[in-house]
């Protein structure tokens, strides 16, 4: 059965990320916006290497199972590490005004 497309505020911690040709290579810790101008940011992805930032135009398609990104497995290797303190996690399941007043972890 195939995957739905999502909207990146339904995106869940752990599901699976994929290179673009389809290699899983991480699975997803948070959700980034960026809260001056509200707008996603990307994704926090948990690697072999330990968590690195995925930048919102390397995501190409979020689907309830995956998210499929632009990025070759070269790319994906050389991803850095998050850093960001205008960003905020709205991970799934936060409250709405966690969303608004978190912090990222």
């Amino acid at each position: 059965m195939p995957d739905d497309p999502i909207a990146y505020t339904a995106l869940q911690p752990g599901t699976p990320v994929e290179t673009a040709d389809g290699q899983q290579f991480a699975t997803v810790r948070t959700v980034l916006v960026d809260e001056k101008v509200a707008v996603f940011d990307g994704i926090v992805v948990e690697t072999a290497q330990g968590a690195r930032f995925v930048d919102a135009d390397q995501v190409g398609r979020i689907y309830t199972g995956r998210v499929c990104t632009t990025l070759t497995a070269d790319q994906a290797a050389g991803l850095p590490a998050p850093d960001g303190s205008n960003l905020i996690d709205i991970t799934p399941g936060r409250s709405v005004l966690g969303r608004m007043f978190g912090r990222r972890r």
